[in-house]
């Protein structure tokens, strides 16, 4: 397409339904639901590109995407063109924001951080179930701090990728790993410039063993240095993960 206009769009939704972000065959997804719903409106065939991908069931509060357009939208549209494509998505996907942006500027690529939230409860609560992970054990949240912030001494997390995910590289440069206490349970926070594929669920795995003392705040240590999956702990539910921030230079 040589002459284009390119969009942002800022996104979210709730997973549960949907097999991840990246449409597949054979599988419901986000973008498969959103390319339909862009297409009707602007009654031509729309491709979009993610900032990432985000597995079955894992949720976003921020999500970002671009499509091109031969034909300009007027600022003064942009209103009118959230509120007519939220009346063509389901309920559990909703458009916040759209912004125009540079020819050359990428969803993807461009991307300079990207923040992470898991939350757990310990309580049975029926409101809970598709947004949190219900565990049972009592967990020992100072160790788990502990454990959480040696992982910003370390760049490559090749023991908590899920196998054969052909990436590029393993190297991430963690910037925040903490858990928060609420009056429900508990929160991880995780940002970094780049996650690999799993990365989060399997850290998050990996801390309730060391707070439930299956595993030494210092076991870190030698589970990064492996570079092995099988030393981490399981993944945990994609229930409890949120993608809730994604940063750009150019976006505010």
């Amino acid at each position: 397409m040589d002459n284009f206009d390119r969009y942002f769009l800022e996104i979210s939704y709730k997973g549960t339904a949907y097999h991840g972000w990246q449409t597949q065959p054979n599988a419901i997804t986000v973008q498969e639901v959103l390319n339909k719903a862009l297409h009707t409106f602007f009654r031509k065939p729309i491709e979009t590109l993610g900032c990432g991908r985000t597995d079955a069931g894992v949720n976003a509060t921020q999500f970002y995407l671009h499509f091109d357009l031969e034909n300009d939208i007027a600022e003064t549209d942009f209103s009118n063109v959230i509120k007519s494509l939220n009346g063509l998505l389901p309920y559990d996907i909703a458009i916040k924001n759209i912004i125009k942006v540079k020819n050359d500027a990428h969803a993807r690529f461009d991307a300079v951080s990207r923040s992470y939230q898991y939350h757990i409860h310990f309580n049975k609560n029926p409101f809970k179930t598709e947004t949190s992970w219900l565990v049972r054990d009592q967990l020992n949240v100072a160790s788990m701090n502990f454990a959480a912030a040696i992982l910003m001494q370390y760049e490559d997390f090749g023991a908590f990728c899920k196998a054969n995910a052909d990436n590029f590289t393993n190297i991430c440069k963690i910037t925040k790993a903490e858990w928060e206490v609420t009056h429900e349970g508990l929160i991880f926070h995780i940002s970094a410039n780049r996650f690999l594929r799993n990365m989060v669920r399997a850290i998050v795995g990996t801390l309730v063993e060391v707070g439930k003392g299956k595993l030494k705040s210092s076991d870190l240590h030698l589970i990064i240095q492996s570079q092995n999956r099988s030393s981490a702990g399981a993944s945990v539910p994609a229930c409890g993960l949120f993608l809730t921030s994604v940063k750009y230079p150019y976006i505010k």
